[in-house]
Parts: structure tokens; sequence; C-alpha cells
């Protein structure tokens, strides 16, 4: 065992530094992506079904895009959309505001070693698809899509 008090060596700094990058921001793993589905699935049949005590969350018919896991599997990223994309500020608080029940709810249905915080934001991927959509309708970039490689004229 390494003396605690011994100044260390070079290499030692560098095995600690990248023990700490691999808890950084990077791709997520198996685990991460099969229970933040799992979730995913969980918590839209529970909103589905209408299992939340809340007459107004109930009355909204929210899509859950996508659930991100952190890497300890400890808290819950839900990207959430009402249907048509209207009240999605409504939507977001009233999920917020039963964010508890909904993580019990979850935790019921699902066989977890620790029962994840759930964290609540606005999906904008289909914001996003739309903006994409509009883009390949616009003439100039149909025009440069339509040009054959290699011709810059």
């Amino acid at each position: 065992m390494a003396n605690p008090i011994a100044p260390r060596e070079e290499g030692d700094y560098t095995k600690d530094m990248a023990k700490n990058a691999k808890h950084s921001s990077k791709a997520p793993n198996q685990r991460q992506l099969r229970v933040g589905e799992l979730i995913r699935r969980t918590m839209s049949e529970i909103l589905q079904r209408g299992e939340i005590h809340d007459a107004d969350l109930n009355r909204l018919s929210i899509t859950v895009g996508e659930v991100r896991m952190s890497p300890d599997l400890r808290v819950a990223t839900a990207f959430v959309l009402p249907l048509g994309g209207k009240d999605k500020e409504e939507a977001l608080s009233l999920m917020r505001k039963n964010r508890y029940e909904i993580r019990h709810a979850v935790t019921r249905a699902l066989p977890l070693k620790h029962s994840p915080e759930i964290r609540f934001l606005i999906d904008e991927t289909f914001d996003q698809m739309d903006a994409s959509r509009r883009m390949f309708e616009n003439e100039d970039v149909l025009r440069d899509l339509d040009r054959p490689e290699g011709d810059d004229a």
C-alpha cells in the first residue's frame, strides 16, 4: 500500500484524472439506455391510463419522447411534450408538481434498486424536425441537393 504522506509520482495523478474523466459527459452506456427506455415506456403508460391523481394533468395528452439517465442511474431527465405542442409550460409545471407521485408509480412498476429522481424538460426534437423540414423545402437547398457532385457552377 502506498504511503499517504509520501509525495505522489506524476503517473499517479494521471490515473486519478482518468478515473474522473470516465464519468464526464460522454455517450450513455447500454444500461443507461435500457433503464431510460423502461422508465419512458412506464411513464407513458401511467400518463395514458390516468393513474396520477391530478385532473388537470389527466386532461392533457402528454408524450414522453425520451428519458436520459445519469451514469449512476439516480437521476432521470424526461423530455415531455403535450399533444399538438400547445400549453407546453402548463404541462411542464403539472408534471413537475406531480413528480413525486409519478416517481412512486414508476418505482412501483419497475424492479429498480434505487428510485431515480425524475426531472422534466420540454422535448424540442419536434421543433428541430420542423425546422429541418422547412430547410429542405427551401428552393436554394433543393437546388444544391439536385446539383451533381463536383459541379461547382
